[in-house]
């Protein structure tokens, strides 16, 4: 990919690209040439059908995307000059007249960050989300009445059925180094074009199992968490595509070998600094306690895990064995607990880190949805220890949802919390959405289940 960022020069380009978010969290595009790009449209944008990005009826479809040209950026692509923008969603209903449309991702997560603010103890959410993902060399699925498969293949030993080529191993290939890493060409290209579109990037590597890799990023505001995430999946997409390969951010895309989650660290600021560190456990202030124990109990009920587990797919991750949490605890440096507080940092640089959730997430959502579960912690100066999510030896930890009924159930009961950002059509929208997705996956047989009982 060729990217860069834009200077605002408006003849610079020869396609606009409006970038559009869908209730899943995908990006959808539609491009205007330049010669119809006018200050008009660039300040009322233009007229679209919701109801094809899950968020609206048929009968009350009409939206405005209208640009937010703070996000835009260029691309040369196949001798196009492209300049790529985010959009902002409006409806057209009489009495809501060009206001932000509530269920759109980014209005969600604006919303989070305004109740974030009225309530006076912070003025931000910092967030280091860490991508992990697969890359293939093929892929190939198919369902039918009377057949159901996938099939995947690498360059790292998956596929090659003889065994006759040298291999790192199934779950052997943590930081593995050239030339066994065989996609190393495609984090570094991917990591170019993260930088050159101004999305941070502390570092990559290779994770734990073979063709899994990961992308972490750095810190970054609430206020634009959701864009550089879906940005990044997008540019990894698109770099993908460019070598002939395909990348999933599926929790778990293969049989009994390591999941991909989406960690979120994370702390509050308030005037720019850190207001988790203190003298409390772990280094954590009494702040810093009560908003993780929000995060554990609405994970526990499940609401919170509709968002940031929204698939079916996020229970098959979600199992003991392979450094996923199953159990709502906290601890230092532990990666079997849901929020795990790094053991490396020192003093003053307190943050925990949220490892239960993944990719199969709408960012925006998710990152609303756990800041808002956080705030509710300390909103109800709630205490981790004495709800016994940092159980001692012996004791047994509270279990998470273990399948997407439960969550989505979780969130029928427990959505309160959410109110200052999440319209309660969209709940419901959200829930009738994931329930049949469910049921749709819950309704097939899968081969295991010729082997068991055919």
């Amino acid at each position: 990919m060729n990217l860069s960022t834009w200077n605002g020069d408006m003849g610079g380009f020869d396609y606009l690209a409006l970038m559009v978010v869908d209730i899943d969290g995908k990006l959808r595009e539609v491009s205007l040439p330049a010669s119809y790009t006018s200050e008009k449209v660039l300040k009322n944008g233009i007229g679209f059908d919701a109801s094809n990005f899950g968020y609206a009826k048929v009968k009350d479809s009409d939206m405005v995307a209208v640009p937010d040209l703070a996000t835009a950026f260029l691309e040369e692509r196949d001798g196009f000059r492209i300049l790529h923008a985010f959009c902002d969603v409006r409806t057209t209903g009489r009495g809501a007249e060009g206001s932000a449309f509530a269920h759109y991702p980014r209005t969600v997560a604006a919303s989070a960050l305004a109740a974030l603010r009225g309530r006076g103890y912070a003025d931000d959410a910092r967030l280091l989300v860490e991508l992990e993902f697969y890359a293939f060399d093929d892929v190939r699925y198919s369902t039918t009445v009377n057949h159901s498969y996938y099939y995947v293949e690498n360059s790292e030993g998956i596929g090659d059925e003889s065994g006759d080529k040298p291999r790192p191993g199934l779950s052997k290939a943590y930081h593995l180094a050239s030339p066994g890493d065989k996609y190393l060409l495609l984090r570094n290209r991917a990591v170019r074009s993260m930088a050159a579109v101004g999305i941070p990037v502390k570092y990559h590597h290779h994770e734990v199992a073979s063709s899994q890799l990961e992308i972490e990023l750095d810190f970054i505001s609430l206020a634009k968490a959701g864009d550089l995430v879906t940005l990044a999946q997008w540019v990894l997409r698109n770099e993908a595509a460019e070598l002939g390969l395909h990348v999933t951010f599926m929790p778990k895309p293969m049989y009994k070998v390591a999941g991909s989650g989406m960690h979120v660290h994370q702390f509050l600021t308030k005037d720019g600094r850190s207001i988790f560190s203190g003298e409390g456990l772990h280094n954590l202030s009494p702040l810093a306690l009560s908003y993780t124990a929000g995060i554990l109990e609405h994970a526990v009920s499940g609401s919170l895990l509709a968002f940031s587990n929204p698939s079916t797919n996020s229970y098959r991750r979600l199992v003991p064995g392979f450094e996923a949490p199953v159990g709502a605890s906290f601890a230092k440096g532990s990666r079997a607990a849901a929020i795990r507080i790094p053991g490396y940092l020192g003093k003053g640089e307190a943050r925990i880190e949220f490892r239960t959730g993944d990719a199969t997430a709408n960012p925006y959502y998710f990152f609303s949805a756990m800041v808002l579960a956080g705030m509710d912690g300390i909103a109800r100066n709630l205490d981790p220890v004495a709800l016994g999510f940092s159980p001692g030896e012996g004791e047994k930890e509270q279990t998470l949802p273990t399948g997407l009924y439960h969550a989505l159930a979780g969130l029928s009961k427990d959505s309160a919390y959410l109110g200052a950002a999440f319209p309660p059509e969209l709940l419901r929208a959200w829930i009738a959405r994931k329930e049949a997705e469910a049921e749709y996956v819950y309704n097939a047989p899968v081969p295991q289940e010729y082997e068991l009982y055919f």
